[in-house]
């Protein structure tokens, strides 16, 4: 099938682009292996340490405040939002999660920086090991990608 309409693919060069990473200290040995995930795939792709600022917030929660603020300054081609959140015994949870899903969100609605969520919502430690390098990929990576991704077809769109 031949397509005759103008088709804009992004990729994932992140040379040059200005990434921003919110990370979450809670579940931080989950939380430190999608950091170092994101930061290696952004690294593979042409990204410098130069480019890179990384701010550790206490939660999950905490993430799209910061990722909002660092939308605002205008500093930032692309954002990355790490955590993990992994379900107790009560409903905080999916306070938790939808708080933190629907402040994502909101910077992504913006349509002018890239973003990608690593947030990992689980029901165990052991599906949150299976997200960091094992059975189910690395959501870091993926995340940071994904982000550079978009910021890519966004420039596309100027």
């Amino acid at each position: 099938m031949s397509l005759d309409a103008p088709h804009l693919a992004g990729n994932v060069d992140a040379t040059g682009l200005s990434v921003g990473i919110v990370v979450s200290r809670f579940n931080a040995d989950i939380t430190e292996a999608l950091l170092y995930g994101a930061i290696s795939a952004l690294k593979e792709h042409g990204s410098r340490d130069e480019y890179l600022t990384i701010v550790h917030v206490p939660g999950a929660f905490e993430i799209g405040t910061i990722a909002a603020k660092m939308a605002n300054s205008g500093r930032f081609d692309a954002i990355v939002c790490l955590g993990c959140v992994i379900r107790g015994d009560t409903a905080h949870f999916d306070y938790v999660c939808q708080g933190a899903m629907d402040a994502i969100g909101k910077v992504a609605q913006r349509g002018d920086v890239g973003v990608g969520n690593g947030v990992l919502t689980l029901e165990t430690h052991a599906q949150a090991l299976e997200r960091v390098g094992g059975a189910h990929g690395h959501k870091g990576e993926e995340a940071a990608l994904t982000a550079v991704e978009v910021a890519q077809q966004l420039n596309l769109l100027e």
